[in-house]
């Protein structure tokens, strides 16, 4: 016999298994005793994961301005969006307002690179379907870029040669210088001054005699001194060596 006691707990199982009975009078009363049931805890739901933060956008790029550069040549070797224009205008209160003169030592803003995009998470599921699938190749670019045949695209084109080339020089310097020269016309010969008297007239948009244009010609361009692109070309390689710049001549060279 189990010993009593005030504390005991009926065991759960058994209770709700047993019919307790009562007599009273002959008559037999039956009650049935519910078991008590005890419910097992919900587990949790797990944390949602979130996004990583984007990255913040990183501080401004500078550059300390050498000898022998030009707006242009910078705005294309740092890919500088809107070119040459653009990071004057970014450095306007540096530079002051001739844009063609920038000195060695001047220090210039480049601009700012974009935010890293934020990363999102996909499901475990997904990745490992992409991991299966092959990379997928490179796109390549392959638009090359025109110019209008005429002395705004020659000069353009020329600016982006001598770009390449670390060859200084502005738009408006060559074209000042162009306008001097020959007015524009890529045909243009003098012969009536002592270089055409020695039999090497000057020739084409910037007056360039063929020994120059022999000794300053750069590569990828045409071998025709009467070439507008070309001749442009050589002329500025030839006053970068001589006066530093196409920008630094205002009369004849």
């Amino acid at each position: 016999m189990p010993a009593k006691g005030t504390h005991r707990r009926p065991n759960a199982k058994t209770l709700a298994r047993t019919i307790a009975a009562v007599s009273a009078g002959g008559a037999v009363l039956v009650l049935p005793v519910l078991g008590a049931t005890v419910a097992d805890a919900a587990p949790a739901a797990p944390a949602a994961k979130t996004a990583p933060a984007a990255k913040t956008a990183a501080a401004p790029e500078s550059y300390v301005v050498v000898h022998g550069d030009s707006l242009a040549k910078i705005a294309h070797e740092h890919h500088v969006d809107g070119g040459w224009k653009k990071l004057y205008e970014d450095n306007r209160s540096v530079i002051g307002d001739k844009p063609n003169l920038i000195h060695p030592g001047l220090k210039l803003t480049l601009g700012t690179k974009n935010a890293a995009a934020p990363t999102v998470a996909r499901p475990t599921a997904d990745r490992a379907d992409r991991s299966a699938r092959p990379a997928a190749a490179p796109v390549v670019a392959t638009a090359q870029k025109t110019y209008t045949n005429d002395l705004d695209g020659w000069i353009k084109e020329s600016l982006d040669i001598m770009a390449k080339h670390g060859i200084p020089g502005s738009y408006e310097g060559i074209h000042r210088n162009i306008m001097r020269e020959s007015s524009g016309n890529p045909q243009a010969i003098n012969n009536w001054d002592s270089n055409a008297v020695a039999g090497t007239p000057s020739k084409g948009l910037l007056q360039v005699i063929d020994p120059t244009f022999a000794a300053y010609h750069v590569a990828g361009t045409s071998m025709d001194s009467y070439d507008p692109v070309a001749n442009i070309t050589a002329a500025c390689n030839y006053a970068a060596a001589t006066y530093g710049s196409i920008d630094n001549v205002n009369g004849p060279y």
